[in-house]
């Protein structure tokens, strides 16, 4: 039977023209294959790779939003004008969620819409525990949140690649700090939401290693300066510290009221409050304050991506450096270097495996601060540089018996 009918075809010159028009259809099929799959991929096409952004770019935290948009752009813009990524330029979209948890979901809808290949640089706890599980559900890669909560590493998510230091990181050194200049009584004014609890969670899991507990806590609502009512009852507990939790706006508020009323005992808070944000706020009374950075300090340009970043930075925004944007800079390396190490033929998988192989890579951050991903780790730095604001500037210290208590 299959003899009779080949002859048949032999035989028939249009059966012979179709059959070549079909072995010829299915060959260009054959050959455009990789450039269909590829065409496929959200984001990506022949020509360009898109990252999409939902961060605070509007409100009393939009400094952190703006400057870590503005650090990341600076890198992506840097690495455009040097041809892209295998020929992609990276394409950045930023889309505003005010710091609010409940303008999550409709950003994040933005940005599938706008059919990103990946995701990162939000800001915050409140709304990073929104995106996390919606980053899982539509299986898109983020990379790089402004926060430090363990919501992001605890259990491993398999999508969400965390540059930065955590919470954890940051408070246990507050307290092994203080702590070894004898200092036990230790008070936390926070943030009463997902942030705020996430840095309190850290306190009390440091104080624990001590045998210890907060001596008083004190909240305010996310988005207000009405801090009054979280700084009377810690006041009341006479600390000879206390930890403040929340962006820079609230908490140049507490330092403006405490210090008006005479109330000083050694104030510190996390990198989140936006170092640079909170001394424009805060003017002189932020002097004293303790802030923990993940970044080292962007006057370090002797450490060769802080020199990249401030030649960057003045190049393509023209903005003074600050500890935000160095943190935005650095997101989007791992982000291009992620894309690098993918190759041409670039999925969301592969993204997610390239990340996962950098095991010890030196980024120029110095020797301290090697990207440690891993299959089973999706922390890339710990690194922690306790600094002091000393007259309107971020000094970075060492010795913590140098620190003035009252």
């Amino acid at each position: 039977m299959q003899m009779r009918s080949i002859l048949r075809i032999a035989r028939n010159p249009e059966a012979r023209a179709k059959r070549f028009l079909l072995l010829a259809l299915g060959l260009i099929l054959l050959l455009a294959q990789p450039t269909l799959s590829q065409e496929a991929v959200p984001g990506v096409t022949n020509s360009s790779i898109r990252i999409g952004s939902c961060s605070a770019l509007d409100g009393p935290a939009s400094f952190l939003g703006q400057q870590i948009a503005m650090g990341a752009l600076a890198y992506f813009r840097m690495v455009n004008d040097q041809g892209g990524v295998y020929g992609r330029t990276i394409d950045f979209k930023t889309f505003d969620d005010k710091y609010d948890p409940n303008e999550a979901a409709s950003c994040f809808g933005k940005l599938v819409q706008a059919d990103i290949f990946a995701a990162g640089l939000f800001v915050g706890t409140p709304t990073a525990a929104k995106y996390v599980p919606l980053a899982e559900a539509k299986r898109i890669p983020v990379v790089g949140l402004f926060t430090g909560a363990q919501l992001l590493y605890e259990p491993l998510k398999h999508y969400v690649m965390n540059v930065r230091a955590s919470y954890f990181d940051e408070t246990e050194a507050q307290i092994d700090g203080l702590w070894a200049q004898g200092i036990r009584k230790i008070a936390v004014i926070y943030q009463d939401d997902a942030f705020g609890q996430a840095v309190l969670e850290g306190v009390r899991h440091a104080l624990a290693r001590y045998h210890a507990a907060p001596l008083a806590l004190g909240t305010f609502e996310r988005n207000t300066l009405d801090v009054e009512r979280g700084i009377a009852p810690v006041r009341e507990g006479k600390p000879e510290a206390v930890i403040l939790v929340g962006p820079y706006a609230p908490v140049a508020a507490i330092l403006k009221r405490a210090h008006s009323s005479g109330w000083s005992p050694l104030f510190l808070t996390v990198s989140f409050v936006g170092t640079e944000g909170l001394i424009r706020a805060a003017g002189r009374d932020a002097d004293g304050i303790v802030i923990t950075q993940v970044m080292p300090p962007y006057d370090r340009t002797d450490l060769a991506t802080i020199k990249l970043y401030r030649e960057a930075l003045q190049k393509y925004s023209g903005t003074e450096p600050n500890f935000v944007s160095l943190e935005g800079f650095v997101d989007a390396m791992v982000i291009v270097e992620g894309l690098k190490r993918a190759g041409k033929e670039l999925t969301r998988e592969k993204f997610i495996g390239a990340i996962e192989s950098m095991h010890d890579l030196d980024v120029g951050l110095g020797a301290r601060s090697h990207l440690r991903y891993g299959p089973r780790n999706h922390k890339g730095l710990d690194s922690i540089y306790p600094t002091v604001i000393k007259n309107g500037k971020a000094v970075a210290f060492s010795d913590w018996k140098d620190l003035p208590v009252h």
